[in-house]
């Protein structure tokens, strides 16, 4: 395949993909990405069994999975583990190379992507058989010693790594890229994934937890309490909320009470309006939220208490 026929195969492609996350709220299945499909032909994203996919008419990696948690991955018959992670200093992935030689097996392909210069999907692996896709990414360096290469996920880190190493960056702004390139979608794909709840035709579709509305691409993740740190935000500290309702929640138009009850702003229940105001938010007063089926998921009530009393002020 020539080059730019090669670009413009894996931006199609990433924009198909981009197209399913969106329609399932966030995230995609190992099957979807394995037996994906582009205008109707097999376009497979992802090796079912192993990190690193290699599609032979391309000249370099297509995808990479990386664990979302620090601890690595696991592939391969004999169990071995992987110990890659994001540099907090450099923003960059360091992903190790597949077990073995480095010039030999997927590793050919993955050290191509260095002189390529080919854009790839970063699969992240958040539980077991769900994905959070991050493309363009760019296989940016590599380090034979400590058997890795360098990963970067944004433009800016890529641009970095390129003129001036780990230093071209303030470390501030480096956690503020990861944590919206990575650790935002990656809250988001957990939280619409506890929020998927039974429709009225049977099937499960990420929910608004308090006007039930399931339609996974006008639903938010919503924090409850401001994430401050630079880490993975938790489940219990989110809601799936569209985004009305979370717009409502952010500007205290609507509280919820620890006893996960939905509170409307006194004004808002006095005033006559239309049938959006009566319905959407009238109509939710003091209603119970739609909760995760699993209670480990649901929010915490230390966290609504804290938001409640801003609510309540």
């Amino acid at each position: 395949m020539e080059r730019d026929d090669e670009l413009r195969y894996r931006e199609s492609l990433a924009v198909a993909v981009e197209g399913l996350v969106v329609r399932n709220g966030g995230f995609a299945t190992r099957e979807e990405l394995f037996r994906f499909k582009l205008d109707g032909s097999l376009a497979q994203v992802m090796d079912f069994n192993r990190g690193i996919w290699n599609p032979s008419a391309l000249s370099s990696t297509l995808s990479v999975v990386s664990d979302a948690h620090q601890g690595g991955r696991i592939w391969g018959a004999g169990g071995r583990t992987y110990a890659d992670r994001i540099n907090m200093d450099t923003g960059l992935l360091e992903y190790s190379f597949q077990a073995g030689n480095p010039s030999a097996g997927a590793n050919i392909k993955l050290r191509m992507a260095i002189q390529t210069g080919m854009p790839i999907f970063v699969l992240r692996k958040y539980g077991p058989n769900f994905y959070v896709p991050i493309f363009p990414s760019y296989v940016v360096g590599e380090d034979l010693e400590r058997e890795l290469v360098f990963i970067a996920m944004e433009d800016s880190i890529r641009t970095a790594f390129q003129v001036g190493g780990s230093d071209a960056l303030d470390k501030a702004y480096v956690e503020r890229v990861v944590r919206q390139r990575v650790h935002q979608p990656m809250f988001r794909a957990r939280v619409m994934q506890a929020y998927t709840l039974p429709s009225r035709s049977g099937s499960s579709r990420p929910t608004c937890a308090i006007c039930r509305l399931q339609h996974p691409e006008l639903l938010d993740a919503a924090h409850i309490v401001a994430d401050a740190d630079a880490g993975e935000a938790r489940v219990t500290n989110g809601l799936a909320l569209c985004k009305i309702h979370h717009a409502a929640y952010d500007e205290n138009l609507v509280g919820i009470a620890p006893d996960y009850r939905v509170h409307v702003n006194h004004d808002l229940l006095a005033e006559v309006d239309g049938p959006m105001l009566t319905h959407g938010f009238q109509a939710m007063h003091l209603e119970k939220l739609a909760l995760p089926e699993r209670r480990a998921d649901w929010p915490s009530p230390e966290n609504l208490e804290q938001r409640f009393e801003v609510f309540a002020r």
